[in-house]
């Protein structure tokens, strides 16, 4: 008789009860904390008629690292497609990433910044990449998002060009959120060897020590991470990987 009241016990239970789910990984899926990826939409390298984007790896690179721990979203100044620039599928987890269903559904639609309360988001990330030269930093939409996020005890982030979106941000008190804060972005060095020292609109370097970082610089083209407090930034793309697993272990240190 026991067995039998189980039983029609069990069958009454709702399919996505927690306690008796066939799939772990699918509960799992449900309860994802988010993290939003800020894309570039600028795809013209200046007057060089060559094209740039996000570039792929410090897109690829933390979303291996985060993705089973959060839901990513992503955003660009603009919405919708985005360009890319260092398109390489030797490397394996750009492969992973670019050949992901779910992952191109987004690329070929991101969110614009009118879309995004920022209290759904644990932490912002931003993704590097040339073009993020020309329309992160006046978008002041985006700006607004990491202030409230940093604001809201979230962590911020940013690889090789993509701390360019973080030179107008302000917050509540009107001071940047940088000012007085040990940075790390793509170096004059790094710039002069990539041959766009003339092309890009500024030098990261100069201004992000122009809003009041404490600039940090690495060896050219090496891993370069700096983390303080809850924003962490990498140099450049080879920086990605570390950058992201630093913002998991902040992130892992709030649950």
């Amino acid at each position: 008789m026991k067995e039998v009241i189980l039983t029609l016990i069990l069958a009454l239970l709702p399919s996505g009860f927690i306690g008796y789910s066939n799939n772990p990984q699918e509960v799992n899926k449900q309860n994802k904390r988010k993290i939003l990826f800020v894309l570039t939409s600028h795809s013209d390298l200046g007057n060089t008629g060559k094209e740039t984007g996000f570039y792929l790896s410090e897109a690829a690179h933390p979303w291996e690292v985060l993705k089973d721990h959060f839901t990513i979203e992503f955003v660009s100044p603009v919405g919708g497609k985005v360009p890319v620039d260092g398109f390489d599928l030797e490397d394996s987890v750009n492969k992973e990433f670019w050949k992901n269903a779910v992952v191109q559904k987004k690329l070929n639609n991101t969110k614009s910044p009118s879309e995004i309360d920022p209290l759904d988001y644990e932490a912002i990330h931003y993704v590097g990449g040339h073009g993020t030269m020309w329309d992160f930093p006046q978008n002041e939409k985006l700006a607004k998002i990491a202030a409230r996020i940093y604001e809201n005890n979230g962590v911020v982030s940013a690889v090789c060009h993509g701390p360019a979106g973080l030179v107008n941000v302000k917050l509540s008190d009107d001071t940047y959120l940088i000012q007085g804060r040990r940075v790390a972005g793509f170096s004059n060095a790094e710039e002069k060897a990539a041959g766009l020292a003339e092309v890009v609109p500024f030098l990261l370097e100069n201004k992000l020590k122009e809003r009041g970082a404490d600039y940090s610089e690495g060896p050219k083209f090496t891993e370069h991470v700096v983390k303080d407090g809850h924003l962490v930034t990498g140099q450049n793309p080879q920086s990605a990987k570390k950058m992201a697993e630093i913002v998991l272990e902040i992130l892992k240190e709030k649950q």
